[in-house]
């Protein structure tokens, strides 16, 4: 095994990619980002189609954690290892989590900084289409198509 001195960030990122990878086969659950923090502090954010679950969570983890720990990355296991969803106010990222996410409401901020929020209605390879209230017509609902290429975000709303 490689010290963890001669191992790079993306080194590192790589690595739990190719350990995760085999514990996700078969399941719904995917790979949103990996982050590695120059203290070894390890975060996986994952989601799944069917949601991603306390339980699922901690699977992940306990499994994840102990491959890092037999592949010995970490001199005297000096990392951190957290498996979570996300969050609601994290931007989606994969296309996945954008069909995942068809019916909810989000705020949609394009390439010059515009905003629309709406409820997306549908998510093809190309863009989202949303439908969308217009602030001086009460009663109306706009159906409006974003192409990916001038999406600069989209976050999920919380709507009580």
């Amino acid at each position: 095994m490689l010290s963890p001195c001669f191992l790079t960030m993306a080194e590192i990122t790589e690595k739990i990619y190719a350990m995760l990878e085999p514990l996700l086969e078969g399941t719904d659950i995917f790979i949103v980002s990996i982050k590695v923090k120059p203290t070894n502090n390890i975060k996986v954010f994952l989601d799944a189609d069917s949601g991603f679950s306390i339980e699922k969570c901690t699977f992940i983890n306990r499994k994840l954690y102990a491959q890092i720990e037999l592949a010995e990355m970490f001199p005297e296991g000096d990392f951190s290892l957290e498996v979570s969803s996300p969050g609601i106010d994290e931007p989606l990222l994969w296309f996945r989590q954008y069909q995942k996410n068809i019916g909810r409401t989000v705020c949609v901020t394009d390439s010059e900084g515009k905003e629309t929020t709406g409820v997306m209605k549908g998510a093809t390879e190309e863009k989202i289409t949303l439908e969308v209230k217009p602030a001086k017509q009460k009663d109306a609902i706009l159906t409006v198509e974003i192409p990916f290429s001038n999406i600069k975000k989209t976050v999920v709303q919380i709507i009580f």
